[in-house]
């Protein structure tokens, strides 16, 4: 590599950490103007036209890009998420199975010495159906236990991460449950959790399916219940960020400061928020009356009874939207300007939850006009 590649690879890697993603377009077709260049100079101009929210535009370059070089892996994944973000299923599904197969997440993928399930039916035999990547995920896409044993036929062992043990062993579609490090019994056939849309054909028209697929804990909704009984009503659950460790995190999660405006409607929120961003609700900005529970909060059981107990919840982009969804509550997602596929473009819905309204930025980075409506829409809920 040339000192001159260095240098304006140097130069792009600061403006697209600094989110200057018009400064690196404008650098990029420079670069490319001729129409050849290297290929991750064509990657990199699909990341920043995305970036921008111009996914058509971003869909269609990615697409040339895995036509020129279809064994590449990362441009087939970047490919996915657009897909998908588009809406277009039949084609996004195909390309995601390509997420383990990529320099930074090849390490992450379960290497498990049986076939991996294609669809077709195998009555008599074993599928070990496992989680994978996040707690989200992994809500999002329980729902799909019951399609995969449909159309499989078969003994069906599901195997999630400790956590999500409790409140996965109450859906009652699977024959047996296992937590993720234990020895399971013998299977003949495993798909991951997320492969369950591309070998299951999931369609957009076959959203939500049956909702709620998941439910709380009646002793602890007891417990919770009584717990929160003297907190006036509405009772609306706040989260206000994701884990720090997600690639997208620095987009999705909002400081508590931005959520200041709530103050004026004088109602009480109560903290499900964990992590570190936890502790901005000690001494909590603008007046903001928020219950301190998030440290009594121990599992995914004591969130469902949370939110059961709640009226509403308000969330960032986060794991507890998706255990709302899957539960059939009432919970308002506030989504950044290029939100994560799942959330589609252009609507205030889901078709993955019906219980769900949708909050978006219309600008990058702008969440002031995102809690200027969020207020007018508390101030209708609460009547």
């Amino acid at each position: 590599m040339t000192l001159e590649n260095m240098e304006l690879d140097q130069k792009l890697e600061l403006l697209m950490k600094e989110q200057r993603h018009e400064e690196a377009e404008i650098l990029l077709r420079q670069q490319l103007a001729t129409g050849t260049g290297p290929l991750s100079l064509w990657q990199n101009l699909a990341r920043v036209i995305r970036a921008q929210g111009r996914i058509a535009e971003a869909r269609d370059l990615q697409q040339q890009i895995v036509d020129a070089f279809p064994g590449d892996t990362v441009a087939r994944f970047d490919l996915a998420e657009s897909l998908l973000l588009l809406g277009d299923f039949a084609r996004g599904w195909k390309e995601y199975r390509w997420r383990y197969q990529q320099p930074h997440t090849h390490s992450f993928e379960r290497r498990v010495q049986h076939p991996r399930w294609n669809g077709s039916p195998i009555p008599g035999k074993t599928l070990l159906i496992h989680d994978e990547q996040g707690f989200g995920d992994s809500l999002q896409f329980l729902r799909l236990v019951s399609r995969a044993k449909t159309l499989s036929g078969a003994n069906i062992l599901l195997e999630v991460t400790p956590p999500l043990l409790p409140i996965a062993s109450r859906m009652g579609c699977f024959d047996a449950i296992a937590s993720r490090g234990d020895l399971l019994p013998a299977f003949d056939m495993h798909c991951e959790l997320m492969s369950l849309p591309f070998v299951t054909k999931l369609a957009i028209d076959d959203l939500p399916g049956p909702v709620p697929y998941l439910s709380p804990d009646p002793e602890r909704v007891a417990f919770w219940r009584k717990r929160l009984e003297w907190l006036p009503r509405p009772l609306v659950a706040l989260v206000w960020a994701g884990n720090p460790s997600h690639a997208n995190d620095a987009n999705r999660s909002m400081q508590l400061s931005e959520l200041a405006p709530l103050a004026s409607l004088g109602l009480t929120f109560v903290a499900v928020q964990k992590g570190p961003a936890a502790k901005q609700a000690v001494g909590a900005p603008g007046g903001l009356k928020i219950e301190l529970i998030n440290r009594d909060i121990n599992d995914f059981d004591d969130t469902a009874a949370i939110l059961e107990v709640a009226d509403l919840l308000i969330s960032v982009d986060s794991a507890p939207v998706h255990l709302a969804g899957a539960l059939g509550r009432p919970a308002w997602a506030l989504l950044p300007f290029v939100p994560d596929w799942r959330w589609l473009l252009d609507r205030d819905d889901t078709p993955w939850y019906p219980s769900l309204r949708l909050f978006r930025q219309k600008r990058r980075g702008d969440w002031s006009t995102v809690v200027s409506k969020l207020c007018d829409a508390l101030a209708a809920f609460r009547g």
